[in-house]
């Protein structure tokens, strides 16, 4: 996830790699080719995500959340250290290694939570709950960074919880713990992105993207002696992709919100619910009914009101 874009694998930076802007409304200045680029990154980055949970939603029939999911960090992790190390070692210090953590654990939290939403419910309903963190992030922007929020903010919050609850009505679930897996992965992700934007602060992007998967490393690696499955080589082979979908998705994601500001090219991740719609009917031959549409337009455009404003400093 889990996440800017909320994902199962990077959730949290799943919808908003950039909450500093997105939530204090900056918008720099940025040519029509910038924009378009941006646009573009996060085309990419958004299909990116879908492909990156369907991968993971196959695993998970024949392996335990916690083995992806150390795949999916572990990967992350190594990679990021032998880039750094050739780059510039001192970059792994930083000046608040216990939010680093933190952050880190939203992300595991977040990530965790998804992959058990994803074995109970659609694809595309699974993507709409998980796109209210940046709902979510307007809401907890007025408690952890003190920031104001406008009665029409606050609207929109209600309206993509009403639309959570349309889309959970809509899996005919039991009322359970169960119901809550996805909501959970959200709000993990909305904390994720607001622990991000306080690193903004004190720490180098580079230095918060190496400890990204630490915390999933440790905690996920301690359950292999006990619930591991050694993997074929194809599922070998998968669990290394979806390593490698984390990266570049997010190097996209990046790439678009360094190109332009937030809330230009940010709204433009909702198209992460087209495609787990297509994956959803194309893969898995799941076919989102009336209620679920409804609460995906609750959602998205819940978050689309959200982009363009953010709460007032």
């Amino acid at each position: 996830m889990t996440s800017t874009v909320p994902t199962v694998a990077d959730s949290p930076s799943a919808p908003i790699a950039s909450p500093q802007n997105a939530l204090s409304g900056a918008a720099p200045a940025a040519s029509g080719a910038a924009m378009r680029t941006g646009i573009l990154w996060m085309l990419v980055a958004a299909c990116l995500f879908v492909c990156q949970d369907s991968t993971a939603r196959i695993m998970l029939k024949a392996y335990p959340a916690t083995e992806i999911a150390f795949a999916r960090f572990f990967v992350h992790m190594v990679l990021v250290t032998i880039i750094i190390r050739w780059r510039e070692p001192r970059l792994m210090i930083s000046r608040q290694p216990l939010l680093q953590m933190l952050r880190s654990s939203f992300l595991l939290g977040g990530t965790l939570f998804g992959m058990l939403a994803l074995k109970i419910m659609p694809l595309v309903d699974f993507f709409a709950i998980v796109w209210v963190a940046p709902v979510l992030v307007a809401a907890l922007s007025v408690v952890v960074l003190h920031e104001k929020v406008s009665p029409g903010l606050w609207a929109s919050v209600f309206a993509g919880l009403m639309g959570v609850w349309v889309i959970i009505g809509a899996t005919g679930m039991d009322f359970s713990l169960s119901m809550l897996f996805p909501f959970l992965a959200a709000l993990a992700s909305a904390f994720y992105q607001i622990a991000t934007r306080l690193l903004h602060r004190t720490d180098l992007p580079v230095t918060t993207l190496f400890y990204t998967a630490i915390a999933g490393t440790l905690f996920c690696g301690g359950f292999l002696p006990f619930a591991a499955i050694a993997p074929g080589l194809a599922d070998a082979g998968l669990m290394l992709l979806l390593g490698l979908l984390g990266i570049v998705s997010q190097f996209c994601l990046i790439r678009a919100f360094a190109a332009a500001p937030a809330n230009i090219v940010a709204p433009f991740g909702y198209i992460a619910l087209v495609w787990a719609a297509l994956f959803g009917l194309l893969i898995f031959g799941e076919i989102p009914g009336p209620r679920t549409l409804f609460g995906v337009g609750l959602i998205a455009g819940a978050g689309l009101f959200v982009f363009p404003r953010g709460p007032k400093a």
